[in-house]
């Protein structure tokens, strides 16, 4: 009689495969981090984001057991950042933190963009969401989007607006599209380059992210009017959504830490861990709704498939803002 083979039981065949599994890892993802990490912003020091990069940077410090250095690298319209990440050592020492639509955005600003952004870079975790926001002067009489819009109307296209980055033109657009609004668009390089004119009237209301909107509204100098997102933000309940306001609008956004899209698996599942341990903070939460967003966990999967279908969005967003772009 033909003896039967032997079988392994449940738990020795786990431990098996996850012998097998360790060899088969590089080395690299075994002594993860073999060296300090550097959080790299395509922003400028003492920027919003800049300020968003550096909250991580000490978070991620004590989990790391590393040095975790902030590294500006501005200019080239983000490009300079966004080529350094994707071309960098994809071992997990070099992590990207920027919002999803800028660089969704940034596929369609180009002829020919440096970087495939989304063959090329990969989400580790999510940061937080947040929304653009329509504001006026504080002293405006408009005390609702309604009221600005049939302002709007009436100046025609002698009215105009503020923009200064591609969110904000998106959103621009869209609004007037959907209520016949013909205000001119006025390109600033930043939000804070459209302060003096917005508080001078010099343009009837400014669209604008929310780091900066918000801290001019404490400081009463902006009113909120609307935000671009889908619902209410958890941050700031108060402040009304264009959707609720008979604008259908929902262009929620959303930051992001990414890496090289050839990084190994085991670090891009450890820096996720990393990352959702300080969204987990109760300080997070604060630091978070101080600068106009909520925190926001999702996994690599979950962020990379979003990232993507945000690529895919701004065909439309580059083309309903008339983005035209640059050789």
């Amino acid at each position: 009689m033909r003896a039967k083979p032997r079988t392994q039981s449940p738990a020795m065949a786990g431990a098996l495969a996850a012998a097998l599994l360790l060899a088969a890892l590089p080395a690299a993802a075994q002594t993860f981090p073999a060296a300090d990490i550097r959080l790299i912003c395509g922003y400028p020091a003492g920027s919003g984001a800049d300020i968003i990069v550096r909250y991580y940077a000490e978070k991620l410090r004590p989990l790391a057991g590393r040095t975790v250095l902030v590294d500006n690298k501005t200019g080239a319209m983000g490009n300079i950042a966004t080529e350094y990440v994707a071309r960098a050592k994809p071992d997990g020492t070099t992590v990207y933190l920027n919002g999803s639509g800028v660089l969704a955005a940034s596929m369609y600003l180009f002829k020919k963009p440096p970087v495939d952004v989304g063959r090329e870079l990969q989400v580790v975790a999510a940061v937080n969401r947040l929304a653009t926001m329509l504001a006026v002067r504080a002293d405006a009489p408009w005390q609702s989007l309604a009221e600005l819009t049939a302002y709007l109307k009436q100046k025609g296209d002698k009215a105009s607006y503020a923009a200064a980055n591609p969110v904000s033109q998106a959103v621009g657009e869209i609004y007037k599209q959907a209520t016949g609004v013909t205000a001119v668009q006025v390109n600033y390089k930043t939000g804070f380059d459209t302060a003096n004119d917005v508080k001078s009237g010099a343009v009837d209301y400014a669209v604008l992210d929310p780091v900066y909107a918000l801290a001019q509204q404490r400081e009463g100098r902006l009113r909120v009017l609307a935000i671009a997102s889908g619902e209410r933000m958890e941050g700031f309940p108060d402040l009304p959504t264009f959707a609720e306001q008979g604008v259908p609008l929902n262009m929620t956004g959303w930051w992001a830490a990414f890496v090289p899209a050839a990084t190994p698996r085991p670090i891009i599942d450890k820096l996720n861990s990393w990352f959702n341990q300080v969204q987990a903070l109760p300080e997070t939460k604060t630091f978070h709704n101080t600068y106009g967003s909520d925190p926001w966990t999702m996994t690599p999967e979950q962020g990379q498939a979003r990232f993507l279908q945000d690529i895919k969005d701004w065909a439309d967003y580059a083309r309903i803002a008339k983005i035209e772009p640059q050789g």
